[in-house]
């Protein structure tokens, strides 16, 4: 199968990291986010990715004619933002049959192979996989019938207009019939598309339990990290019994100060951590951590040093950039934004 990854986004809300680093590249323990996303179909089912991106996409595209990832990329450039549905729409020349389409944020344990069983059996134009939520009014919900066939859909509802709290998980089987119902150009596929097939009855959907991530957040970023450490979602490196946080290689663990504490964290290459306290945070290659430094839900930059005795909490630190002694700071970004 082919599957189009929707990666239109600059990622701004992960800046200052994606300054520099297309969010699809950003490594997630020992994979690219990218490769996460993918990974709802077993890995055999994929011949061809289709990125649908508008930015840094020859980064993207250098990065994995280089990789040894078990399937080819292809790049669609988006060069204005199209929407969702624009953003898929470009694609039409170059996907066909049946193929996934996944947004390029999410980490889930939706196992897309059975979503692909029930969209053969109802021999659905779309399927969708679902996720129940509290409050569903940030998203498009759907309403099901006893056959997994969707019979409404609406995007981000009024509280006074919610008829479920099943909502759009962000992962699709798709026939590529899909095209004949979208305009060309810019749309969203949520609000002009998907309530049009639903009132003809051609999107089933197939809700899933475990964890889903939308992970285009530090917050959200720290969780994807939290849930890859818990399911195994590496190949390489390890948790140390008694830990819960990853390290990229046995040198790397072994390099802590005795007495650091990380808790729930990913290490990567070269990274050295002095007497500091970590939880929930990310850092990249050859970050430096100095004593007494409390980190929580921080991300840590290629080669960033933080300094001794810092306060941080949910920051992100740019690559290359030095956090001075004794530094405070509860959100945003390193070096601060100035006006």
């Amino acid at each position: 199968m082919q599957v189009v990854v929707l990666a239109g986004g600059v990622g701004s809300r992960l800046r200052p990291w994606t300054h520099s680093i297309p969010k699809p590249l950003l490594p997630v323990l020992d994979k690219t986010l990218l490769e996460h996303v993918v990974s709802s179909l077993p890995v055999d089912m994929v011949d061809e990715v289709v990125v649908a991106g508008g930015y840094r996409i020859d980064q993207i595209e250098e990065y994995f004619k280089a990789s040894d990832a078990p399937f080819d990329v292809r790049i669609v450039p988006e060069d204005e933002p199209l929407g969702t549905g624009g953003a898929l729409g470009n694609c039409r020349d170059v996907v066909s049959g049946t193929f996934a389409c996944f947004n390029g944020d999410i980490i889930s344990s939706l196992d897309a192979s059975s979503m692909l069983s029930l969209h053969r059996k109802n021999k659905s134009v779309g399927t969708l996989g679902l996720w129940e939520v509290d409050d569903p009014t940030r998203f498009g919900i759907v309403g099901l019938d006893e056959s997994s066939r969707i019979t409404q859909f609406m995007e981000k509802p009024r509280p006074e207009q919610v008829f479920s709290n099943l909502i759009n998980a962000g992962s699709y089987i798709f026939e590529d019939d899909i095209f004949d119902y979208m305009p060309h150009g810019k749309h969203s596929i949520e609000r002009e598309v998907f309530p049009h097939l639903a009132s003809e009855q051609l999107l089933s959907g197939q809700s899933f339990d475990g964890y889903f991530i939308d992970a285009g957040t530090p917050a959200a970023w720290s969780d994807a990290v939290k849930a890859s450490i818990l399911h195994q979602r590496w190949n390489t490196g390890l948790v140390p019994t008694g830990t819960t946080s990853w390290f990229a290689d046995e040198a790397t663990y072994k390099s802590l100060s005795k007495e650091a504490t990380v808790e729930q964290s990913m290490i990567s290459h070269g990274s050295n951590i002095g007497s500091a306290h970590l939880k929930a945070s990310t850092l990249l290659e050859k970050a430096v951590i100095g004593d007494g430094s409390i980190l929580t839900s921080c991300l840590v930059g290629e080669g960033a040093n933080v300094g001794t005795n810092c306060r941080l909490t949910e920051v992100v630190v740019d690559h290359g950039s030095d956090v001075p002694v004794g530094t405070i700071q509860q959100g945003g970004q390193w070096p601060p934004l100035t006006d």
